[in-house]
């Protein structure tokens, strides 16, 4: 664990648990690295933590952009990175990168968080003294898409439907965000090899939730939206480059 105002990182290793049947490091595992250590980030500026805990307040993820330079392989050395880069009353924007032991960078990655009152469930403002507080860090090098996922005009196909179970919540008592990837992956056809992902976390699904997912093929690879009725509370896009 490193702690550097502005700046947090971890330390990883690619264990069994967290490897395919190839021996590399799962998706989803390498999600929940990210996921890990962007939480923990608060921890580098106090300021905002004690902020958020007087005003009970949390940050929930809005949408995350992958790009897949290298997958690891069993046992190798890995540290995770994350870096806020830009601040809004309602939103922050970060950085959050995995290197390998040689500090070449395996997944790079960029978020956007939207920050919400726990009592409410609704969105709240950061004051401006707060947002003046934070050490920005500079916008970190990737192939930056934009946030919005366009669903393709042709009808997906819909798929089995899949119910959140109790493992697949977390602390904030919703389906956990790397949790939809994995369902997602699930659907993917055996050969398909993912480059690059992007997900919109629209409504968070809780516990017993049954949600449907569909499935559209574009030019780019495979989107899955994953519905709860009629609202949707994912997008995935997952390209093969």
């Amino acid at each position: 664990m490193l702690i550097d105002r502005g700046m947090y990182s971890l330390k990883f290793k690619v264990t069994t648990s967290t490897c395919d049947s190839e021996g590399r490091l799962k998706l989803y595992s390498a999600l929940q690295m990210m996921q890990d250590c962007s939480e923990m980030w608060i921890d580098s500026e106090p300021g905002v933590k004690k902020y958020f805990e007087e005003q009970n307040m949390t940050q929930l993820l809005a949408t995350r952009q992958v790009e897949i330079i290298r997958v690891p392989e069993y046992k190798e050395e890995l540290t995770v990175t994350s870096t806020v880069y830009g601040m809004k009353p309602m939103f922050g924007f970060r950085n959050t990168f995995i290197y390998d032991a040689q500090g070449k960078a395996c997944y790079k990655t960029w978020s956007m968080g939207a920050f919400v009152d726990k009592s409410a469930g609704k969105l709240k403002r950061v004051d401006d003294a707060t947002i003046a507080s934070m050490k920005l860090e500079p916008q970190l090098e990737m192939n930056y898409k934009e946030r919005r996922i366009i669903l393709p005009k042709t009808e997906g196909e819909v798929m089995e439907p899949i119910k959140v179970l109790r493992a697949d919540i977390d602390y904030n008592r919703h389906l956990n965000n790397a949790n939809y990837i994995r369902m997602a992956m699930e659907l993917l056809p055996e050969s398909f090899v993912v480059r690059g992902l992007r997900v919109e976390y629209r409504i968070a699904a809780k516990l017993f939730d049954v949600l449907t997912p569909t499935l559209y093929k574009t030019d780019d690879g495979i989107i899955i939206s994953l519905s709860l009725g009629k609202e949707v509370c994912a997008l995935m896009e997952f390209c093969t480059a």
